[in-house]
């Protein structure tokens, strides 16, 4: 009897482990946003080229898409400034050689100058190329009031 109830407890936590257990690729990923969420508060140029794709297509929620350039400018000249960045609700689906991002983004901005809150629903897409995880596309929109 001790030996059943050993092993229903053993395969109970197995299959519980596995479950929440997040992928290698998925944890990466998870690193990466973070890594991410940090270089756009600290408009750190260095980091952003580092992570983002050169075909980057980067979606704004009013509508205005940047490329990686663009996007990169935009930050290190103050024209678009993140104070604070929270993430919430965040999930992470690796197919193959790309991964699906999706999350809660609020924020506190100052775009040029001017400050603002903005709360807004975030897809990210992810691609491995040569082996690192590389932010391809990123599109927003608002969340309903």
């Amino acid at each position: 009897m001790k030996n059943i109830i050993s092993i229903v407890v053993f395969g109970l936590l197995f299959v519980s482990q596995h479950l929440v257990a997040q992928s290698k690729d998925e944890k990466t990923i998870a690193e990466a946003v973070e890594t991410l969420r940090n270089a756009m508060i600290n408009a750190d140029a260095a980091i952003l080229d580092k992570i983002i794709a050169e075909e980057l297509s980067y979606g704004h929620s009013g509508g205005n898409i940047e490329n990686k350039k663009e996007f990169i400018e935009s930050l290190t000249s103050g024209k678009s400034d993140f104070v604070t960045m929270d993430l919430t609700g965040q999930t992470i689906k690796v197919v193959n050689k790309t991964a699906l991002v999706r999350h809660k983004l609020s924020a506190q901005t100052s775009n040029a100058g001017v400050a603002s809150t903005i709360n807004l629903f975030v897809l990210l897409v992810w691609q491995k190329q040569g082996g690192v995880w590389k932010l391809l596309a990123r599109q927003a929109a608002k969340q309903p009031v």
